[in-house]
């Protein structure tokens, strides 16, 4: 007990007295270095006394991601830190990994941790077959909640997206403008929305070009390099020159599988990303993508999240953000 007392005191920048009256809700605290108190008792990882535990401090937010090796999730991580510290939050960052703590295992952490809101980008609520009792589960609490990028249609979190029709548009247009008449799209598993949008949207746009989009086109994988590149592999050998990846990773894929090959990128085989984090610049060639708006996203994540825990209501339909093009050494006018 006295050495919980000194770490939660240590971290606080109070007494060990002072802990020791909330702890015990003593009187002779003021609210703020109360909060200050519970704060600091939640980071350490000690559980709350039992009168406590009814209580969530208001400074801590879960910002919960799949994975840190895909650049757009730190770009999301790092933009969002900042905001929320700048309202006096404090983000608990969770992430998974191979074999490590799963979403809901976080969630349930999170819990724990009495979080007053949490923030997923890349979850599980954008795939229809997963498991989805930890977000119902929050909703039970009614804890806020804020999903980056498309979910499944039953969740009823507010949602900010990047558009994935007008991504694909412009990919498309851009391909066609080059010259490029033969398109693939190497696209994530077939339960994911933001795939599906982008399917239904390559589609709608080889029609508008006057064509069409075989089944052999098309093809799904992993959000990885390794995925990228064998879906590519697929794509390349039925004689696709332009290629629409759902992910930067799986474009690198995509450049890497056209290397190996023996080909030229962008001279015999184009290809075009999706994220637009700021390393795509320094890859060889510099990688041709759709970006993102990560700034404007996360900044009406932000407002969504503090209108939440202000106990005001929010929009519940789906804010979608116009993507950017960004031309690249990844495409070129058709060989």
């Amino acid at each position: 007990m006295t050495r919980r007392l000194a770490d939660i005191a240590k971290r606080a920048g109070v007494s060990e007295a002072t802990v020791s009256r909330v702890l015990n809700n003593r009187p002779g605290v003021s609210e703020a270095t109360r909060q200050v108190v519970l704060h600091a008792l939640d980071v350490s990882g000690y559980e709350r006394p039992t009168r406590l535990r009814g209580e969530r401090t208001p400074r801590l937010v879960g910002l919960v991601l799949p994975e840190l090796r895909n650049p757009i999730f730190p770009a999301f991580a790092d933009v969002l830190a900042g905001a929320l510290a700048q309202q006096g939050l404090t983000p608990l960052l969770c992430t998974q990994g191979s074999g490590g703590v799963t979403e809901a295992g976080h969630i349930e952490v999170l819990l724990r941790q009495r979080v007053s809101g949490v923030v997923f980008a890349g979850g599980l609520y954008a795939e229809a077959d997963a498991s989805h009792d930890h977000y119902e589960e929050l909703a039970a609490r009614n804890i806020p909640v804020v999903l980056i990028n498309a979910a499944i249609g039953h969740l009823d979190f507010p949602t900010v997206s990047c558009d994935d029709t007008a991504a694909v548009e412009q990919s498309w247009r851009h391909l066609v403008s080059l010259g490029h008449e033969r398109i693939g799209l190497v696209l994530g598993p077939a339960d994911h929305v933001a795939s599906q949008r982008k399917l239904v949207a390559a589609r709608a746009a080889a029609k508008a070009a006057g064509g069409s989009l075989p089944d052999a086109h098309v093809v799904r994988g992993l959000f990885s390099v390794e995925g990228g590149r064998a879906a590519a592999d697929q794509l390349i050998e039925s004689g696709v020159t332009g290629l629409i990846c759902a992910s930067d990773p799986q474009a690198l894929g995509a450049v890497r599988a056209a290397q190996r090959r023996g080909l030229d990128v962008p001279r015999e085989v184009s290809v075009v990303g999706f994220d637009g984090s700021a390393l795509m610049d320094c890859t060889g060639p510099p990688l041709t993508t759709i970006r993102q708006p990560i700034e404007a996203m996360s900044r009406t994540v932000l407002d969504l999240l503090v209108s939440q825990l202000a106990g005001s209501p929010v929009p519940p339909e789906e804010m979608l953000f116009e993507p950017h093009l960004l031309a690249r050494g990844s495409t070129a006018q058709v060989a």
